[in-house]
């Protein structure tokens, strides 16, 4: 998001990251943790 601010709700078990839902969370990888999204996230 090049600096961008990045907008993280969490509502009960629904989490969202700048009205992106998160569809699978915390997949594990060799640097770091992956959080799939059902949106692109866009700078502005």
């Amino acid at each position: 998001m090049a600096g961008a601010p990045v907008t993280v709700t969490v509502g009960g078990e629904t989490v969202t990251i700048n009205q992106a839902n998160v569809v699978i969370a915390d997949i594990e990888a060799s640097n770091g943790v992956i959080h799939v999204i059902d949106s692109v996230l866009l700078p502005q």
